[in-house]
């Protein structure tokens, strides 16, 4: 009773605007750049995000929220040292301002683990290998 009341008030209200002269061209919906899945985030970036932490341990994930948080990965090449990243996806487009990288690293000085700085290349590599590697997957769900 109520859908087809406010279809009619919403359509008229279109037709009043663009009577004016008020017409805006509506955005086409770009399915390939935000794919409908069951999760409150773009699936490219998702997917993406876990391929490319695959190698760290993960301790949470949550696709309604987009976040994805590693705990302590120790790269054998630098026993010495120990980074931890966050990642939150804030958008349900597959943009470059949808991600967010964070990181932490510690440095084991004398037995103890120290906060140590991160440069901020590292983080904007992580955000730039994730973007590709979505980008390729959509590319390649597009192609077939």
């Amino acid at each position: 009773m109520f859908r087809p009341l406010r279809l009619a008030l919403a359509v008229g209200a279109a037709l009043a605007l663009t009577a004016c002269g008020h017409h805006r061209a509506r955005p086409e919906a770009d399915l390939a750049a935000s794919k409908i899945t069951t999760i409150g985030v773009n699936s490219y970036l998702w997917r993406a995000t876990l391929d490319t932490l695959s190698f760290m341990p993960l301790l949470q994930t949550d696709s309604n929220g987009g976040v994805v948080v590693t705990d302590w990965y120790v790269n054998p090449q630098m026993p010495n040292e120990r980074m931890k990243v966050t990642v939150s996806i804030l958008d349900q487009d597959l943009r470059a301002d949808a991600l967010r990288v964070a990181a932490l690293r510690e440095v084991n000085r004398n037995g103890q683990w120290v906060s140590a700085p991160v440069a901020a290349s590292t983080t904007q590599k992580l955000e730039d290998i994730i973007l590709t590697r979505a980008r390729d997957l959509r590319r390649a769900s597009i192609t077939g």
